[in-house]
């Protein structure tokens, strides 16, 4: 079993990763939360123990980053930050668990191996599997393909991203700073024409041509959203 262990304190990294490898684990220890992105991207890992407060990409960041690139792989925050509220908003943000520093190393692997057998239990559903069904269209985030207006869709690794982060927040606006930081990352910032084209092309892909807007709207002087009734 592989676990990535980030966190910007070397000291909490070294003990993590030699605690875990006496436990049989196979570790990587890193720094930063973009290389955590960059090698999630590349490699597979079993499970992510992930701090909050670091330089760059804090950890909310990270895990938003990682679940836009669809990786299903649990994640545990381990923090300074032990109010109730932090804990509440780890857990929110698609935490599988929540961890104050300090921790007892027991209780650590306790954790692990309760989010570890919690995911190998569960069901094999249409999201675990990374497909997302709205009304007669299909979207699979793995396979970046698609379905809609009656033909079958071949998707870029764009397209999947910026997808997959409107429909996790489907009838909320987004904005475009949001767009910009998640799906373009930090370094590259398109123009909001690129980002305009994007929803165009959304809409054809999956809305009737020649009908009102049904899914994908772009908000003035705000942003964009992908709206679905209840």
């Amino acid at each position: 079993m592989r676990i990535l262990i980030v966190d910007d304190e070397k000291n909490i990294r070294e003990i993590l990763k030699l605690n875990l490898e006496m436990e049989g684990y196979e570790c990587k220890a890193l720094s930063d939360g973009r290389t955590a992105v960059e090698t999630l991207n590349g490699e597979h890992f079993d499970l992510v123990l992930l701090d909050i407060m670091m330089p760059v990409l804090n950890g909310y960041d990270v895990l938003k980053q990682i679940r836009i690139s669809h990786v299903n792989v649990p994640v545990i925050f381990l923090s300074a930050k032990d109010e109730a509220k932090d804990k509440i908003t780890g857990l929110k943000s698609g935490a599988e668990d929540y961890i104050t520093k300090p921790f007892h190393m027991e209780e650590l692997l306790l954790r692990i191996k309760n989010v570890v057998k919690r995911k190998s239990d569960e069901p094999a559903s249409d999201e675990t599997k990374g497909i997302y069904r709205f009304d007669d269209n299909w979207i699979d985030f793995d396979k970046y393909t698609g379905y809609g207006n009656g033909r079958n869709l071949n998707l870029s690794k764009k397209e999947i991203m910026f997808l997959k982060l409107l429909i996790d927040h489907k009838n909320e606006v987004l904005s475009r700073q949001q767009i910009l930081q998640v799906v373009w990352g930090y370094d590259v910032f398109p123009s909001t024409r690129t980002i305009d084209n994007f929803i165009l092309s959304f809409r054809r892909y999956f809305e009737p041509p020649n009908k009102e807007k049904q899914y994908f709207y772009s908000i003035r002087g705000i942003g964009y959203k992908f709206f679905l009734a209840l």
